[in-house]
């Protein structure tokens, strides 16, 4: 393994495209499972982490978007078991989950407030998450997989809002990301002492070949 003692390095990938991705659909917590677009990008990226170093485990949100990615991932890496943790989940999005982006601001004029709003405590109305919570569930759980780890490299799979809480984590100065796209390849390493470095940033290169790049809409403002 090129994994050194001192850290975990846990590879985080974004689950490939959904229908309701192509049709700029808001998902959330709704569970939407892939398209055969998603697939093919989820054969595309088990292929390239079958030939990277070895895979210790594969960890998944339990949304089935992330967990069918995860299964095929897991399966090309040494048939290994997905262990699946709901605070891997997507932003839990309120009242503007099932909605048409575009519409969004119509149909529910309260929640997409919230949504658009600069600050990061705010509640979307309907049940959903503010970006604190968000943020400290997601960036709780990698710590947890990360202290487990060390040593190791570990696969998780999960959502675009939640990995770019994540990478805020790694970078609290750096400016806000862009676009997160389905399936890309986000290396993290965790080191003893809560220190996070970024070793790989949005690598999609498993996908030049496909043509499955068109969407990456996750159902927030940058995924688009």
């Amino acid at each position: 393994s090129s994994v050194g003692e001192g850290y975990a390095e846990i590879v985080v990938v974004r689950h490939g495209e959904t229908s309701w991705n192509a049709e700029r659909k808001i998902q959330g917590h709704l569970d939407v499972e892939l398209n055969d677009a998603g697939r093919q990008q989820a054969d595309k990226v088990a292929e390239r982490l079958s030939k990277e170093p070895k895979v210790s485990y594969v960890y998944s949100s339990d949304l089935k978007r992330a967990f069918e990615t995860a299964q095929i991932i897991a399966a090309k890496c040494g048939n290994l078991e997905v262990l699946t943790d709901p605070a891997l989940r997507e932003r839990h999005l309120g009242d503007m989950q099932g909605l048409v982006y575009q519409e969004a601001s119509k149909l529910r004029p309260e929640a997409y407030k919230a949504f658009s709003s600069n600050r990061t405590d705010v509640d979307i109305p309907g049940g959903g998450e503010s970006l604190d919570k968000l943020y400290d569930r997601c960036t709780s759980a990698l710590q947890r997989i990360g202290d487990k780890h060390q040593g190791e490299r570990v696969v998780v799979v999960t959502h675009g809002g939640v990995i770019r809480s994540l990478y805020e984590r790694a970078r609290p100065s750096a400016r806000k990301v862009e676009k997160i796209l389905n399936t890309s390849v986000n290396v993290f390493r965790l080191f003893d002492g809560d220190k996070w470095t970024i070793q790989v940033w949005g690598d999609v290169s498993h996908l030049d070949q496909t043509g499955f790049l068109q969407s990456g809409f996750g159902g927030d403002r940058t995924s688009g």
